[in-house]
């Protein structure tokens, strides 16, 4: 590892460092990232394969769960090749340019999953409170905007992340105590000011992701008052039943979301092998369990699933 020019405001390379504490251990963390990674990438790529191949499946929620496949597909994609190369072959440095896309890619894909949950969550809202005008308010042009809307959130509010990180000084160090280049993870490299720059990372998170989780949480509150004013149980069950697999995606993905940023931010005691754990967690597991819970918990998918192995056999 060369040494780092302390003059140097713009270093050519990043050097990560891993899992603090756990060095040692990277070959065998690295076994079941890798069988997670190819996991996730199977399950959503079989998935877009599904929903694409079939007429019936071209409805709003798999639409919507199309797009979350391919946002989880960029995200694992974007730091997984990175980190397994980091654990087998010791393989430290990142350019100082890759750090800075590394770090966009990141923030505005996770946001932009944020936006695809909040609209599966929206589609779920209409289809059980409003059924009837479900087909004429969630057309084909108002999937797209809404969509091309979230995309555009993502890339305009986390678009500046880079360009902060490029204007500021790194004079102490080069060594990034993580497996991925992650905008706080180099904040706190810096040897200038940053308050401004902290606080638009804050803002950005709260009015997003933060935001898009409390008008989720409302979503679901109509839902359930909606659901309780049905007549027989049976229906109610029904009802909530298609809602079960979204309610389990919002779980695995904004759980280790909101730690990840808090203990970043708020969690000075926390140690910073846990820390880091669960941001390896945030960006692997989730991509790997959506496909699986739709794949389970749809019957749509689930048949449609079966049906290309039945046909392969015979």
């Amino acid at each position: 590892m060369s040494a780092f020019n302390g003059t140097n405001v713009h270093p050519s390379c990043f050097f990560l460092l891993g899992i603090p504490g756990l060095e040692n251990a990277h070959i065998w963390i690295s076994i079941p990232f890798c069988l997670v990674y190819v996991l996730a990438v199977l399950g959503n790529c079989t998935l877009l394969f599904i929903i694409k191949s079939d007429p019936n499946l071209h409805e709003p929620m798999f639409l919507f769960l199309s797009m979350l496949s391919v946002a989880d597909l960029m995200l694992t994609t974007t730091t997984m090749p990175k980190i397994l190369s980091l654990f087998w072959f010791n393989d430290r440095e990142i350019y100082f340019e890759a750090c800075l896309t590394q770090v966009f890619l990141i923030h505005a894909l996770s946001n932009i999953e944020s936006g695809i949950i909040l609209a599966m969550a929206f589609d779920r809202y209409v289809a059980i409170c409003n059924p009837l005008r479900h087909s004429t308010i969630l057309t084909y042009a108002v999937i797209q905007r809404l969509g091309l809307v979230i995309v555009l959130r993502g890339l305009v509010l986390l678009g500046p992340h880079p360009f902060m990180l490029k204007w500021l000084p790194y004079c102490r160090t080069n060594i990034i105590p993580h497996t991925y280049c992650e905008f706080m993870a180099l904040i706190k490299l810096a040897c200038a000011p940053t308050k401004i720059y902290r606080a638009y990372s804050l803002f950005v998170a709260f009015i997003t992701a933060g935001l898009d989780f409390v008008i989720i949480i409302c979503s679901y509150i109509l839902i359930l008052r909606t659901v309780f004013r049905l007549p027989s149980n049976d229906a109610r069950l029904k009802t909530l039943s298609t809602c079960g697999s979204h309610v389990w995606v919002i779980l695995i993905s904004y759980t280790p979301a909101f730690f990840s940023f808090l203990t970043h931010r708020f969690g000075h005691h926390i140690a910073p092998s846990l820390h880091i754990f669960v941001a390896n967690i945030y960006v692997l597991v989730p991509p790997m369990v959506n496909p699986i819970i739709y794949g389970v918990k749809t019957k749509q998918i689930r048949e449609r699933f079966l049906r290309i192995f039945t046909d392969k056999n015979t």
